[in-house]
């Protein structure tokens, strides 16, 4: 008698190079889709009338959210504010699909690479001599990397120490244009349109979590806590990390709805709470 056909992940249950192989997979076709969707975005986007013609009026989805992110030059000579470009560098539109896409090609070689070279040692017991997941530990590396990568964009991508900073404006988007940000450690860090909690609140959230990326990885969880939350079963590990998704996009639906200092109204215009209240 087969498994249901809701218990795919035993495919790679025992096979720590799969396992990994998968989720770089995920990677590559996140990264890939991304590239492929603002090249073909800037196909189409006419930037010739920002004000009566903006981009969320085109129906564009990828080059607002990279325009909230400092990018607002193209190679093709223009600015998403008006006038023209002489010599864009690589914060641009199509350096940055053209590095996801990169990325993405990057991602699956690595795919292929750990797929086929599976049984390396760090996935070995030497208890037991045989290969093995040790998840708590899977779970501390990736806490650690991730929050390495986003202490980075808040503590110098977004203050501009280094990086293109980011789009600021006004409640009514009327004053829009790429900016630095300063740190608010404040109580007024909670309000969702104070261009400094973005910064303070990332390097804060990181900081926590890279403690505790290093506190999993150098210690490991009583047998007691271990089984009554499950933490060798693959199926409760995933679960998990989609149940963390669920909740990172259940924080930005309600963000997009009622509009937040990530969302300026003149990249994806004005939103539904702002229509049913006459904001305007």
């Amino acid at each position: 008698m087969g498994l249901p056909w809701y218990r795919v992940h035993t495919v790679v249950l025992n096979d720590p190079g799969c396992l990994l192989s998968v989720h770089i997979m995920h990677t590559t076709l996140v990264a890939g889709w991304t590239g492929s969707m603002a090249l073909y975005e800037l196909a189409i986007f006419d930037p010739s009338d920002p004000i009566l013609d903006p981009m969320w009026r085109q129906g564009m989805f990828v080059i607002p959210f990279m325009t909230s992110l400092g990018i607002t030059n193209s190679w093709g000579g223009w600015n998403i504010i008006g006038g023209t470009i002489t010599n864009p560098v690589i914060w641009s539109y199509e350096g940055l699909a053209g590095a996801h896409i990169v990325f993405s090609g990057l991602c699956f070689l690595a795919t292929i690479w750990h797929w086929v070279y599976w049984d390396l040692e760090i996935f070995w017991n030497e208890r037991i001599g045989k290969p093995s997941l040790d998840l708590a530990k899977f779970f501390g590396i990736r806490l650690f990397l991730a929050r390495m990568a986003c202490f980075g964009f808040g503590a110098f991508h977004v203050i501009g120490l280094y990086g293109p900073r980011i789009w600021v404006s006004d409640p009514y988007g009327l004053t829009g244009r790429i900016e630095s940000v300063n740190l608010a450690w404040g109580v007024e860090g909670f309000d969702p349109f104070v261009l400094g909690a973005i910064a303070s609140h990332d390097i804060t959230a990181r900081t926590l979590g890279i403690l505790a990326g290093l506190f999993h990885l150098s210690v490991c969880p009583p047998l007691r806590l271990y089984k009554g939350l499950h933490i060798g079963n693959i199926e409760t590990v995933l679960s998990n990390s989609i149940a963390a998704i669920f909740f990172a996009a259940f924080v930005v639906v309600g963000t997009m709805w009622y509009g937040s200092t990530t969302t300026p109204i003149e990249l994806f215009g004005p939103t539904r709470y702002q229509w049913d209240q006459g904001y305007f």
